[in-house]
């Protein structure tokens, strides 16, 4: 079975249930259909922007990572706890006018009325000119209503902001409807729906940023000799920042602080006055227990994952470090993390399942290939291979899962076929193949949406990150060179050769061809972005024009 990072000696979720989940027990915990695309990168930087514990030594409240000696000697059995902020008071005054109103219990709308009346006080709120307080909260309620980014008609208190800024991002909130309506006498007033709150039920927040922030720590921990073999035999180049634990730990932690740099401070002060200084006995009852922070406890990820850890802490930094909008910047961070999930959820199973591996089988470096066909679907030799390839990646997943090791282990012991069949059932819908499947497709890695033929497919957004990630800000490299990148980085077969040499590992035929010019909408797609420089008919230039650091909102 996978190790753990942490080096955690029991699998346990919060109640202290063992994870019989198999998908869980390969993947770590853990990767889960249901939560969004933009949440895997907020609940990663609210991991990141968070008070945090490794076992009972306080990291530096200003860290965003621990540090590379806390990495290199964290202790047996101590897990990474983070304290995250609820952040209600902040919640209630941006999203409840713009909720639902089945949503909106009374003693929400009665906390709602008493924050205004609050901020209408001189001592809280002091106008000079001829505008009126009433017409500056309205303002202020539609600038923090601006940064909403998930919303899907949940309940005020489960709204996530965009992460522009670290007095933005908040833990997960879910009011708890139904054991609130079951209370005879009803809740009278604020201070009693508090305790109808819950904050640790990882419904949407699911824990796959946690995954995805444990990644970053355990690549870091490696041995830097064994990561630039492995780096220089997989032909992954790197920069002086990149190539070593030392750099790139600080680039990391650059470019975490890089993300709320472009955002004004003001935003954050505001924020701050909102949620916890003109009313702070909220805050107090949501992040603080007995008087003590409340601190949620990380999950784990295999500490075999290293190799797919290290190569997303790399374009982490590419990302950050480019010249763009910085919304625009978040946007592609929301689909590297995605794109990460898909990674890791292939690569870990290639480790796990008979799959002929290697460069003379057509998988890439992390063991497995992703074959993209043209987006309009005008070859067919291609789409097909596609669409096999898409069956092959759906099978390693779903058999990796079935790994004699995890079908076997304790976990599992002692429980009947029809519950083994159960927990199965469980695994492949919302933590294995059919969560690639589906996330590929809210990706658009993955087309159609629906029905059957599903095969692999680039869009502009899924190439604009795959460009930033792969070739450093400012750089040029050659057409060629940018193809072996993303067969290197992301197992993308996009041109003739790899194509054909990814049919055996795909379990169907090798081909001598596919009939040339397989990749002609690749760079008619890269030229239309401008991301190409034509050099001549046989030579061309792949650029990130994106070079630099900075841009402001």
């Amino acid at each position: 079975m996978a190790k753990p990072f942490p080096p955690i000696s029991q699998r346990v979720d919060d109640l202290g249930n063992i994870d019989t989940n198999p998908a869980i027990q390969l993947f770590g915990r853990r990767f889960f259909s249901d939560q969004t695309i933009p949440e895997l990168l907020l609940e990663l930087l609210l991991v990141a922007t968070s008070e945090k514990l490794i076992g009972k030594t306080e990291i530096d409240r200003d860290s965003l990572l621990p540090s590379l000696a806390q990495l290199l000697s964290w202790p047996i059995g101590a897990p990474l706890e983070y304290a995250p902020k609820a952040r209600l008071n902040l919640k209630l005054f941006a999203f409840l006018g713009s909720s639902k109103l089945n949503t909106r219990h009374d003693s929400h709308k009665q906390h709602y009325r008493d924050l205004i009346d609050s901020m209408l006080d001189p001592k809280h709120l002091s106008i000079s000119g001829t505008m009126d307080a009433t017409e500056v909260l309205r303002t202020l309620e539609n600038l923090f209503l601006g940064f909403q980014s998930v919303s899907r008609q949940r309940t005020w208190c489960a709204v996530s902001f965009l992460p522009v800024a670290k007095e933005l991002i908040a833990g997960e909130s879910i009011w708890q409807e139904t054991k609130a309506k079951a209370k005879r006498e009803g809740i009278k007033d604020w201070d009693e729906a508090l305790d109808y709150f819950s904050h640790n039920q990882q419904s949407f927040l699911a824990r796959g940023g946690e995954l995805l922030y444990l990644q970053m720590c355990n690549a870091l921990r490696q041995d830097a000799s064994t990561t630039r073999a492995w780096m220089t035999e997989s032909s992954i180049s790197t920069s002086q920042t990149e190539g070593d634990s030392q750099s790139l730990h600080s680039a990391l932690t650059e470019a975490f602080a890089t993300l709320f740099e472009a955002c004004p401070d003001t935003v954050g002060k505001l924020a701050e006055f909102l949620d916890a200084r003109v009313e702070g006995k909220t805050a107090e009852h949501t992040d603080f227990k007995s008087g003590q922070l409340r601190y949620a406890k990380c999950g784990w990820c295999p500490e075999e994952s290293w190799r797919e850890g290290i190569l997303f802490a790399i374009e982490f930094v590419r990302i950050c470090s480019a010249l763009v909008d910085p919304v625009e910047r978040l946007e592609q961070l929301e689909v590297l993390c995605a794109l990460q999930v898909l990674r890791s959820l292939c690569a870990q199973s290639a480790r796990y399942t008979s799959q002929p591996g290697g460069e003379q089988n057509g998988a890439g470096p992390l063991g497995y290939v992703w074959v993209i066909s043209e987006p309009a679907g005008r070859h067919p030799a291609i789409k097909q291979i596609s669409r096999r390839n898409v069956d092959a990646v759906q099978r390693m997943i779903y058999d990796a899962v079935r790994h004699p090791d995890i079908r076997n282990s304790p976990n599992l012991a002692g429980k009947d076929d029809a519950s083994i069949s159960k927990i199965y059932t469980s695994a492949d819908s919302g933590y294995g193949y059919k969560l690639f499947l589906s996330l590929g497709k809210r990706l658009g890695l993955i087309v159609p949406k629906r029905g059957a033929g599903a095969r692999f497919v680039l869009n502009e957004k899924l190439l604009r990150c795959l460009v930033m990630s792969t070739v450093r800000p400012g750089q040029r490299i050659t057409y060629d060179s940018f193809k072996k990148l993303l067969f290197a980085h992301y197992g993308l077969a996009v041109d003739d050769a790899s194509i054909v040499r990814s049919c055996l590992w795909s379990g169907t035929s090798r081909l001598s061809t596919v009939g040339g010019h397989s990749d002609s909408w690749l760079i008619e797609m890269l030229n239309a972005s401008g991301m190409l420089i034509r050099l001549s008919d046989s030579c061309s230039l792949v650029t990130n024009p994106f070079g630099g650091a900075g841009g402001s909102l």
